[in-house]
């Protein structure tokens, strides 16, 4: 676990704020100044403390966002000072994401409910959803979408909003978070589009096949495991953790994958970091790594032809 300053916002400390502060502008300054003492990591959803504080503001005033400049310029009551103050103690002492203690996180545009059953929504395939991959697909979109470890199931939503002709299976191992996926897709009225599916990767999907699989699997290796900043401890393992080189599960996707897509399909997997040790295990397999506008690596894309030309090499 990263070590980090020994810093404590004191009871002292809060009372002075309330006392002294009166605008949002002020009090996100003073969120500010405490988050960087603490240092405290950024990167569940935001990766500055202005962005963090900002929503952790919103939540307390129970605004979506605080995009009007001259709206921080207002004052706060006293209850919300210490309501406000009271989560940046909690995301400091703790070490909590933000968007648990919110219960809200924002992925291509769109929000959704997280809490500590489900990974934060990060992912930088959210660009090529809102393109509607059209790189892949430049005449006719996907028709029928697999978001294979859906979690909060935020990449199948997203898949169904930008692409409302397509049906999307939302598959994940774990029944909590298909629970909040299901939370989900029911606050975005999407039950008669968008289906969960507990399964085993593959496993409860026989003869199903995909024009488009797309899928975020747990990708950190065993020494990133046991050298992560506390927030992602508040994470589940299970969608983080895949073995030694966190391969693990991505081998097993680019064995089966092909079986389950359509003649012209495409698999998108992101492998974040691991993509290194991806490329030098399987040298001959001609990954297309994605190049993002909004930033983000990691993520390649693969046809299904391009599977079954290099399935011995998935078999190795």
């Amino acid at each position: 676990m990263t070590e980090h300053q020994p810093f404590e916002l004191t009871a002292e400390l809060i009372n002075e704020a309330i006392n002294e502060l009166f605008t949002i502008h002020d009090w996100l300054r003073w969120a500010v100044s405490q988050l960087n003492a603490a240092d405290v990591y950024f990167g569940h959803g935001t990766d500055n403390p202005w962005d963090d504080a900002g929503q952790l503001m919103a939540f307390t005033l129970h605004f979506t966002h605080l995009a009007e400049s001259a709206l921080l310029q207002t004052r706060l009551t006293s209850s919300e000072k210490r309501r406000f103050a009271a989560l940046v103690q909690q995301r400091i002492e703790q070490r909590i994401p933000s968007a648990y203690l919110t219960n809200q996180a924002y992925f291509a545009g769109l929000p959704f409910y997280v809490d500590e059953r489900v990974l934060v929504p990060r992912s930088p395939i959210s660009e090529l959803i809102t393109r509607q991959f059209a790189d892949w697909f430049p005449v006719e979109a996907p028709q029928r979408i697999l978001d294979l470890c859906t979690g909060s199931g935020c990449i199948a939503i997203a898949c169904a909003h930008y692409l409302p002709e397509a049906e999307v299976d939302a598959v994940d191992i774990s029944e909590d978070a298909l629970t909040v996926a299901d939370l989900n897709i029911s606050q975005h009225g999407l039950e008669h589009r968008v289906f969960p599916i507990q399964s085993d990767c593959f496993a409860a999907l026989p003869g199903q096949q995909y024009d488009l699989i797309v899928t975020n699997p747990p990708y950190v290796d065993a020494e990133d495991m046991a050298d992560l900043p506390a927030e992602y401890h508040h994470e589940p393992e299970l969608g983080l953790a895949s073995g030694v080189d966190g391969l693990e599960l991505t081998r097993k996707i680019l064995r089966e994958a092909a079986a389950h897509l359509t003649d012209n399909g495409v698999l998108i997997c992101e492998v974040g970091n691991s993509m290194v040790a991806l490329s030098e295990q399987m040298p001959e397999v001609p990954f297309h790594w994605i190049t993002f506008n909004n930033g983000g690596d990691g993520v390649f894309a693969l046809t299904k032809a391009q599977l079954v030309a290099h399935q011995q090499q998935f078999e190795e």
